[in-house]
């Protein structure tokens, strides 16, 4: 589960750090590289931390009334240094093992302490989990196992705070370098809006349900009924190729690893805000109210 957000990490540091040090001074990418061998030979998943609270939108990190909205630089020494602040809407860190931090927004030079670039243990001091709610969740910790869903490896939300969390210099992919920030974001957020294509696969379980519901009923030869079940195929099969096109069409970066075209990655993306409730739409019209209101594995029993 969850490994999408680390690899798109990992694949926009490579080319961004490899940049960077075509400017003297810098060793990040051979850290960089260090990190990936460690990841590769421990099996991790690594949880990609870039959506800040932001605070005030129309003002920049320096700017803010409160310097913590966005994660920054508090202290360092010679092992390394300390950040502070929050990243938001964080899925699956709880069961990552690490976490790397990253800028969400272009900074200017006035914002050289908020561009830090840095991996911790999940279990770093200093870091605080707020955990998230689902509208089911409490379903999942009921007796027996219809209600589970993904039981072993799903998807929840937290809001992590850092404290004056300790990042050791090898571990350091970005200090102050602000103007590398935007090629970052752009590079993580093209990866990972192809990412979203995942999305299908739920649409595929969505669809078969769908599908047997209608058996169940007696119905799966009614036009209707087929034309929903080929109209949600159609908009899941849509999201699917928008993301295997963006890979198609990618380019080949100076570090050697390739990017993914770019415009069709936001189509994939910009499909994924609307499709999968269409296709969640036509899923009711086709099973009927048993969708929202069938009782619990507990209620049955």
């Amino acid at each position: 589960f969850q490994r999408c957000v680390g690899m798109d990490a990992l694949n926009s540091l490579h080319s961004t750090t490899f940049e960077i040090d075509e400017k003297p001074g810098t060793d990040y990418h051979k850290r960089f590289l260090e990190f990936v061998k460690m990841v590769q030979k421990e099996n991790l998943v690594i949880g990609g931390a870039m959506t800040d609270p932001k605070g005030d939108r129309s003002k920049g990190p320096a700017d803010q009334d409160d310097p913590d909205l966005f994660t920054r630089i508090v202290d360092k020494d010679e092992k390394g240094i300390y950040v502070s602040g929050a990243k938001a809407h964080q899925t699956g860190c709880i069961n990552s093992h690490w976490i790397i931090l990253m800028p969400t927004v272009r900074l200017t030079e006035n914002d050289k302490d908020w561009a830090i670039v840095g991996a911790i243990p999940a279990d770093a001091k200093g870091v605080t989990y707020i955990y998230g709610r689902q509208s089911c969740d409490t379903r999942s910790m009921e007796e027996g196992d219809i209600d589970d869903g993904n039981a072993k490896y799903g998807g929840q939300e937290a809001l992590i705070i850092l404290d004056r969390v300790f990042i050791p210099w090898d571990k350091v992919f970005m200090n102050g370098e602000y103007e590398f920030a935007s090629m970052l974001i752009e590079r993580f957020t093209c990866y990972h809006r192809r990412s979203y294509v995942c999305k299908t696969g739920l649409g595929d379980v969505l669809i078969g349900a769908a599908a047997t519901i209608a058996d169940y009923n007696g119905v799966p030869k009614v036009s209707h009924i087929k034309d929903k079940i080929i109209e949600m195929t159609h908009l899941n099969e849509t999201i699917f190729a928008a993301g295997i096109a963006s890979s198609h069409q990618g380019q080949k970066m100076k570090s050697g690893v390739y990017l993914n075209d770019d415009m069709l990655a936001q189509v994939c993306k910009h499909n994924v805000t609307r499709f999968p409730y269409e296709i969640s739409r036509l899923a009711q019209d086709i099973a009927g109210g048993l969708v929202v209101t069938l009782p619990s594995e507990k209620d049955f029993r």
